[in-house]
């Protein structure tokens, strides 16, 4: 290889190497105790993998409080953490197959030895409660998977300014957006 192809390899390695090291990185790392920390350092948001379908916070480890559906939240085989959350997150309790076909059901039901809703798995379409506001009558955007076909549904409204689906408050694929000081409880029913 010729002097001026070795230089060229070398100016395309560390050109390689420099972007690698702009560029944010999920700072997840898997412990022996079985959590995944996962940081959103400067405010940034960031996804870690974790080795089980759905998290919940194990233990805060930021100044900034870690809010379900604002600073964290969850996707199938991933935690996401933004707006300076740090924490350590395990399996989500519950939302394994649980009651399958309904208890009266033998077989198919709670009491099938090895299903049981301490078991994170296929499940995870149990309902989730989100508290989305609207501060200062602005917009507002609470990400929340919904899978495929979930639904929102506004259980508790907050403020004394309307909720009005559709107007001051809606959903998509996504999560669940808030406007003109509407401020509620949302129950998300998800559907994998």
């Amino acid at each position: 290889m010729s002097a001026i192809g070795r230089g060229m390899w070398a100016a395309v390695a560390f050109a390689a190497g420099m972007a690698s090291l702009a560029a944010p990185t999920a700072h997840a790392q898997w412990d022996r105790e079985g959590t995944v920390y996962c940081a959103s350092d400067n405010g940034r948001f960031v996804r870690c993998r974790t080795p089980w379908p759905q998290s919940q916070l194990s233990k805060q480890v930021s100044d900034t409080r870690c809010i379900y559906g604002q600073t964290w939240g969850n996707d199938r085989g991933s935690v996401w953490v933004d707006k300076g959350c740090r924490a350590n997150f395990e399996p989500a309790r519950g939302g394994g197959w649980g009651g399958g076909w309904g208890g009266d059901r033998p077989g198919w039901g709670g009491d099938r030895p090895g299903w049981d809703d301490d078991r994170p798995g296929w499940g995870d379409d149990r309902p989730v409660q989100v508290r989305c506001d609207s501060n200062g009558n602005r917009l507002q955007y609470c990400p929340v998977d919904l899978g495929r076909g979930g639904r929102v549904r506004l259980i508790r409204r907050l403020s004394d300014s309307r909720c009005n689906e559709g107007e001051s408050w809606g959903w998509d694929r996504r999560g669940i957006w808030v406007n003109n000081g509407c401020r509620a409880i949302f129950q998300v029913d998800r559907r994998w």
